[in-house]
């Protein structure tokens, strides 16, 4: 078994619900009531997106690096 390590980034929607999203897995997100409930949620989720990359011979992406970037609008 290999691990797999993505960064996962976390909004409030606004209804208040936390929006759990993982970038480097196109449409790979989902919520929560909670940062808790969306993190384990969004682990189950890039869970099953790497097993369907792999039994369909996909490749798995690999991230770069992360990077913060400030806009003055």
């Amino acid at each position: 078994m290999k691990e797999y390590l993505f960064t996962v980034v976390l909004e409030k929607d606004e209804d208040g619900r936390i929006v759990a999203i993982c970038p480097a897995l196109q449409g790979c997100y989902t919520e929560g009531e909670t940062e808790d409930e969306a993190i384990a949620n969004i682990r189950e989720a890039i869970e099953a997106h790497i097993e369907s990359r792999l039994q369909h011979g996909e490749p798995i992406p690999v991230e770069v690096r992360t990077e913060k970037v400030a806009v003055a609008v």
